[in-house]
């Protein structure tokens, strides 16, 4: 949530963001709401130290006196009343219209309406070059018995995977060497909640403006989460946390659910796009403070360049756009894999500073150096997702012979398996 002050001091820019975002908001509206909030605040708390001078007033008065007086607090009482409900009818429209209010993005962040806008800002790695016909990674799971879409979707419909055999033991091989990965870089290693409260969600930034993408557990009230953001941004929601503590680093391991609404006939084949996947993400807590959370933003994407780098996979950066960031970031970078049988890469992570936009809306907060509460600034990045990392290692390290080379840095984690044959 942004500041109010900072809306009205700075109104253009809002509009801009909105605009650029792609977001509907009302400015207008909601500078009337404020006005129309504050000016029965004001009434209210003038009904109240009336009440309060006449409570004063009332062992000094006569009975006729007193009388008089609780017949008039008594009209008062009715008048705070209606005025009250008014007031909590405003507040709760200026609320949800100010959850709507986005973050005003870097000025390196490129304009445009969508992912095409995305400007490439560096490649790592050499492309594969095949002296034989590559394969992409279903043929390969299938020939090799590792994958299999076939009963997923039976079991599960449409955008479910099941990873059998080898295919599991690379699967989990990953996720084991991510956990290592981040650890030894000193983040706090958490297995939280899939299944989160509203407030969470909305104060993370995923409602209002995602529900239609987020399963709900109607019978419950709650939501399965398509990232452990929700849980790691919620930890500490309502919190005034220790300044020694800062920069606060945790790593949250979870299954995601997504509903990919809006995507069907999109990205449908393989491993790409599924309602279900297994991510490891890295959650950064730290001073509000610019140049600190650019250095926290920097350490984040480096975790996972090194994380790709050592896996041997080609990938670029994107500095991602205005269109494509989504309502409460601040700057954005997504690293995209090569994967062969796109002819090009594939998002596989995304790293994101939301500045203070989390932390207001979790009312997250700690004190400075001074004694002065501030809101904290936070960021997230992808450490490993899968399925969709299965891609590029399948396609890239595939070999004519239809085996696929194990990565060296996952070996250990498969009893020293170089390779993945056919059984």
């Amino acid at each position: 949530m942004i500041d109010i002050k900072f809306i009205r001091e700075n109104l253009v820019d809002v509009i801009e963001a909105a605009k650029n975002k792609n977001i509907k908001l009302d400015t207008d509206h909601l500078l009337d709401l404020d006005d129309k909030r504050r000016e029965l605040i004001q009434k209210s708390e003038k009904f109240r130290m009336e009440k309060n001078e006449a409570s004063k007033k009332i062992p000094k008065l006569s009975d006729t006196e007193k009388q008089l007086l609780l017949t008039e607090m008594k009209e008062i009482d009715g008048k705070q009343d209606k005025l009250d409900k008014q007031l909590q009818k405003v507040k709760e429209e200026f609320t949800a219209l100010m959850l709507k209010v986005p973050m005003v993005p870097s000025k390196e962040t490129p304009v445009a309406k969508d992912e095409n806008g995305n400007v490439e800002i560096k490649k790592w790695g050499e492309l594969p070059e095949f002296d034989f016909t590559p394969k992409d990674h279903m043929m390969l799971g299938e020939e090799l018995d590792i994958i299999d879409n076939e009963r997923a979707v039976k079991i599960g419909g449409s955008r479910s995977y099941i990873t059998k055999g080898d295919g599991a033991r690379l699967e989990h091989a990953l996720l084991k060497y991510a956990m290592d990965f981040i650890s030894r870089r000193n983040y706090t290693l958490m297995t939280v909640p899939v299944l989160v409260n509203r407030f969470a969600l909305e104060g993370t930034g995923f409602f209002p403006g995602g529900e239609e993408d987020i399963y709900h557990i109607e019978s419950d009230n709650k939501f399965l989460a398509g990232t452990s953001e929700v849980a790691l941004g919620g930890y500490y929601a309502g919190e005034i946390v220790e300044l020694n503590k800062l920069p606060i680093k945790m790593s949250g391991m979870s299954t995601c659910y997504r509903r990919e609404a809006g995507t069907y006939g999109k990205d449908t084949h393989g491993l790409y796009r599924v309602h279900q996947f297994n991510k490891i993400e890295q959650f950064i807590i730290c001073k509000n403070s610019d140049a600190e959370s650019q250095k926290m933003f920097e350490e984040l994407l480096s975790n996972t360049e090194d994380f790709v780098q050592s896996l041997g996979l080609p990938y670029r950066v994107l500095n991602v756009c205005t269109g494509d960031m989504g309502q409460g970031k601040y700057f954005m970078k997504d690293i995209e894999c090569w994967m062969p049988s796109r002819d090009g890469y594939g998002e596989t992570h995304s790293c994101s500073n939301l500045h203070d936009y989390q932390a207001r809306r979790l009312n997250l907060r700690y004190k400075d150096e001074e004694g002065k509460t501030q809101f904290c600034h936070t960021l997230n990045n992808t450490m490993v997702a899968t399925p969709r990392i299965l891609i590029p290692i399948i396609e890239n390290y595939q070999n004519e012979d239809g085996t696929i080379t194990i990565p060296e840095v996952l070996r250990p984690y498969m009893e020293n398996q170089e390779k993945i044959e056919k059984k």
